[in-house]
């Protein structure tokens, strides 16, 4: 690892591969989606060696959540300065001081200058049922609103708002009623085919056609939605969009909940992905990259919200010391360079790929901001038909190369390296990715 580049030893799946496969596949539950044969033994960085010692450039990130990279000397400090002291006692039942240092840390750097609380879980999906019920419980509503293409979560509550493929909730229903869906507003599929700048297709009209048909605006508790979709193919969506959305659910009385869970912690090149546009959300999520790959989901709300009574919701493990601890070292490491970072690779990595749309018949669009890249493969530019078959061979040959990428979307293929990658490692990946759509284009 000592290069920062990948080194491929063995054919894939190795030896050692193989034989974790097999209990794998005998062992372990199938719902798990794996794209390719990588069997992970240690991380360091930006690099990942598997079980037969080859190395990869993991542009992954442990699916966003390793934003300090694998391993950093400094996170791991402080796990194990903490884990020598205390593991758990249980925040629903006792007192940390590294929970409510967490909690003074995250409520001073969200969006928003009003007095917040923060209700600690494990996981995104823990984050926003507390939202969801939160929601609930303090606006007497029972309804809530969300967008296609969305992905909340997999547990009862998240997956009814969840909405990216249907195998996520075939055979589980029925799930949580009262929830409703609109489109998402996506600039390169808008309908009436404007340029991405100048896209005019608003959910937030779509929202204003149900209250007038099927869902009365006063009986509906919250709006959730990602400023930038994750699952659903890494959509950036106009520029007009969060603020009207805004201005909508205070018309009515109606809490707006940002999921931040992939999209913040620098990942945009911005602490938050709020930030772009100048949102200010009711409540906000956030889980993945905030602890540097440990367990931990924060809900952060405004302090009038949060009113719930003791006993009203809780998690066991929520608030971890470890964890914490790990959350506050990402948190110092991101404000210090690693947002910084985000954007100003985010930009290069941007830069180099705007040109492939006219380069490459295959690419229909590349967007994000910051580290939270979408290269969307299609058919052909003129139907703009997406191409699954071709984005999945492009990122199995990537890994035979070295380099770990995940899709998103029907057809797009997502780059997320943790927030510490350096240039010669962007442009290594950005190579690799070039020639394999050449290559799987022919």
């Amino acid at each position: 690892m000592k290069n920062g580049l990948p080194e491929i030893k063995t054919p894939l799946p190795g030896p050692e591969a193989k034989k974790v496969l097999d209990l794998d596949h005998r062992l372990v539950s199938p719902s798990y989606g794996r794209d390719y044969p990588m069997v992970a033994k240690r991380g360091s960085g930006m690099m990942v060696e598997d079980v037969d010692g080859n190395i990869f450039l993991d542009f992954s990130a442990g699916i966003a959540s390793v934003s300090t990279g694998h391993c950093h000397p400094d996170v791991v400090k402080a796990i194990q300065q903490q884990a020598e002291t205390l593991i758990h006692m249980s925040g629903t039942d006792f007192y940390y001081p590294l929970l409510t240092q967490l909690a003074e840390k995250i409520t001073s750097i969200t969006p928003g200058d009003f007095p917040k609380r923060v209700h600690f879980a494990n996981s995104g999906t823990e984050g926003i049922e507390a939202a969801m019920k939160l929601a609930r419980y303090h606006t007497r509503r029972h309804r809530f609103i969300a967008f296609f293409g969305c992905f909340h979560g997999r547990t009862f509550g998240s997956l009814s708002l969840t909405a990216s493929k249907s195998v996520q909730r075939n055979g589980f229903g029925p799930l949580l009623s009262g929830v409703s869906h609109v489109p998402y507003p996506n600039p390169y599929r808008c309908p009436n085919r404007h340029p991405a700048g100048d896209c005019d297709c608003s959910g937030v009209e779509a929202i204003k056609r149900l209250f007038k048909t099927s869902v009365p605006a006063e009986e509906v508790a919250a709006v959730v939605v990602e400023p930038i979709q994750g699952e659903g193919g890494y959509i950036v969506p106009p520029d007009n969009f969060l603020p009207e959305l805004r201005k909508l659910t205070e018309q009515y009385g109606i809490l707006l909940i940002a999921d931040e869970v992939q999209s913040g912690m620098g990942r945009t090149g911005r602490m938050w992905a709020c930030e772009h546009t100048g949102l200010v959300p009711d409540i906000l999520v956030t889980a993945k990259g905030i602890a540097s790959g440990m367990p931990l989901g924060l809900t952060v709300a405004r302090a009038d919200i949060m009113n719930w009574p003791p006993g009203a919701h809780a998690s066991t493990f929520g608030g971890n010391p470890v964890a914490c601890a790990a959350a506050l070292e990402t948190i110092r490491l991101l404000e210090e360079k690693y947002v910084a970072n985000s954007d100003r690779m985010g930009r290069h990595i941007l830069d180099r790929l705007q040109g492939w749309p006219a380069k490459y018949r295959h690419v229909g669009n590349v967007r994000g901001k910051g580290l939270m890249i979408g290269v969307e493969l299609v058919k052909d530019q003129t139907s703009r038909e997406p191409y699954p078959q071709l984005r999945q061979k492009v990122i199995q040959r990537a890994f035979e190369l070295g380099v770990l990428l995940l899709g998103c979307g029907e057809s797009t293929i997502r780059l997320m390296p943790p927030l510490i990658v350096e240039k010669y490692q962007a442009d290594f990946a950005i190579d690799v990715l070039e020639r394999v759509i050449e290559e799987a284009s022919k």
